[in-house]
């Protein structure tokens, strides 16, 4: 008989013992109803191997001998090593956590156990990282290389950028305006974020010149062919632009600017961000116009009202105000 997954070669095998059994179960679980991609699958192999192995040290032999105290000290083995094994990154441990879970949850649904012992176990959380920014050199050099303004589709690339760095829109939310969410004339705009909560942030006068030279020149010429589509954004057949598109769009003024792979709709998102604090911004200011509005976040951070938003962001976005 084979020796079984992760025992050392030139061995005598050993008889499979229930928590191996479990483990097969669990791999042709994944493979077979959950149609995991090779790749993936290994991955899970290779993760609950180093768990199973880590409890065959410890004399556990059988899924239901298992107790979160076991699943918290593999946890600890494999960020520190003690399990003879490389040291992980928080990243990587967490994922095998997730898998360690995943396999008691489905022993516990299989009703193979009474108990889940992994299932208050959290991932640790990975270290924050800074954002990549870029200067405002290198943002000014980009919007300029958006495309020619004398046609419609540049018209719109070069509003899609300002308006991406002028009020640190996601991508997703720029594409999704539709032109009753401009109010040009008071320099705002209704965004759409996740969980489709809606907010009303400041654009800065480039990018309201830049909008609404799209508006009057260029996106009548595009919206004749195509259905009415109420996105200020459109594409070449009339329709509203695509996340993809816009992606494009960014990726080709990147590339014109020397700055190809450096730059994502995110890195104006961050740039927008961090010039308004190097500019002086409250951080609660910034935090509004991000967007960042989830529960814990608004119990932390002070609500600002629109003209305390408005004012902030004339005084600090260095792209607000034409000179």
């Amino acid at each position: 008989m084979p020796g079984l997954p992760g025992q050392a070669p030139g061995k005598a095998p050993r008889p499979p013992t229930p928590l191996d059994e479990a483990l097969s179960g669990y791999l042709d679980h994944l493979a077979v109803e959950r149609g995991l991609a090779t790749n993936t699958l290994g991955a899970y192999r290779r993760d609950l191997r180093r768990y199973v192995d880590f409890l065959l040290h410890h004399h556990l032999d059988d899924p239901a001998q298992v107790s979160e105290r076991d699943v918290t000290n593999f946890l600890a083995a494999i960020r520190t090593g003690e399990d003879g094994a490389a040291a992980l990154s928080a990243s990587s441990a967490a994922r095998h956590v997730v898998a360690v879970r995943g396999f008691h949850r489905f022993l516990l649904l299989e009703g193979r156990t009474q108990i889940d012992p992994a299932g208050q176990v959290q991932p640790p959380s990975p270290p924050k990282r800074l954002p990549k920014a870029i200067s405002l050199a290198a943002v000014e050099s980009v919007l300029a290389a958006a495309g020619p303004p004398e046609t419609p589709t540049g018209l719109r690339d070069r509003a899609l950028l300002e308006l991406l760095y002028g009020c640190g829109a996601r991508i997703s939310e720029a594409v999704g305006c539709a032109i009753d969410d401009l109010d040009l004339q008071a320099g705002l705009v209704r965004l759409r974020g996740k969980g489709d909560k809606e907010r009303i942030v400041p654009i800065g006068s480039y990018a309201v010149a830049a909008v609404d030279a799209y508006l009057v020149r260029g996106r009548a010429a595009l919206a004749v062919r195509g259905r009415g589509s109420p996105a200020v954004f459109l594409n070449a057949r009339g329709g509203p632009l695509s996340r993809q598109s816009a992606w494009a769009v960014l990726a080709g003024a990147a590339d014109r600017a020397g700055l190809a792979g450096r730059v994502s709709p995110h890195t104006l998102r961050h740039s927008f961000a961090t010039h308004l604090l190097e500019g002086g911004a409250d951080v609660r200011v910034v935090q509004e116009l991000l967007g960042h509005a989830s529960v814990t976040t608004t119990q932390l951070y002070t609500r600002v009202t629109a003209d305390t938003l408005r004012e902030v962001y004339v005084a600090a976005h260095p792209r607000a105000l034409q000179a």
